[in-house]
């Protein structure tokens, strides 16, 4: 790993392939917001490594991210689910996976896409951070709260602010890369 970067990956080759290529992009494909709201919620009480190394498995166990396939999962899918060993294994979080894609459609009918309706909460732009150590990266901010609690009013379970703050960072509604880090938005226009 390069000295000019964010040290969280530490040296596991798929954490460092997100970090350069995905974390604080900022997204705006419905297909992608929902894989990364799917993932994060799985993520719940557990590390993005552990999420990270079995998105391949979920990709594959979850019909590709397939939003109205995942909203019309039956019980037979879900205990089929359960048995999977490629994902996080737990009952709660595969059924909010069904109702989170079942909200995620309706708030497409009503907006016309998730992106317009997720952006809003950043007013339609990434929020950059001007940090210099891992230890001031907030777990949750105002902007969080605010998504949480309305996602929680659609219908959304596992939610909370600090999915909701990590998923920000994710889909790069948030920009937590260190000044020091190639990816901060200052470097990359030195670098350009």
């Amino acid at each position: 790993m390069e000295a000019n970067t964010c040290n969280w990956p530490g040296t596991d080759m798929l954490m460092i392939a997100y970090h350069d290529t995905e974390w604080g992009v900022p997204l705006h494909d419905d297909w992608k917001l929902f894989e990364f709201m799917l993932l994060d919620a799985f993520q719940a009480g557990l590390s993005w490594k552990t999420i990270l190394h079995r998105r391949e498995g979920f990709r594959q166990a979850f019909d590709g991210f397939e939003i109205e396939k995942i909203a019309a999962y039956q019980e037979d899918k879900i205990q089929q689910l359960m048995q999977d060993t490629r994902i996080i294994r737990n009952q709660s979080k595969i059924r909010s996976s069904v109702t989170n894609a079942q909200a995620f459609l309706k708030i497409q009918k009503e907006f016309g896409t998730f992106d317009r309706y997720i952006w809003q909460f950043t007013g339609g732009t990434t929020l950059y951070s001007n940090l210099t150590e891992l230890s001031q990266i907030p777990a949750r901010s105002p902007e969080s709260d605010a998504m949480s609690k309305d996602l929680i009013r659609r219908g959304f379970k596992f939610v909370g602010s600090t999915i909701c703050y990590a998923f920000m960072q994710a889909s790069g509604m948030v920009n937590d890369h260190l000044l020091c880090c190639s990816r901060h938005p200052a470097n990359q226009q030195k670098m350009s």
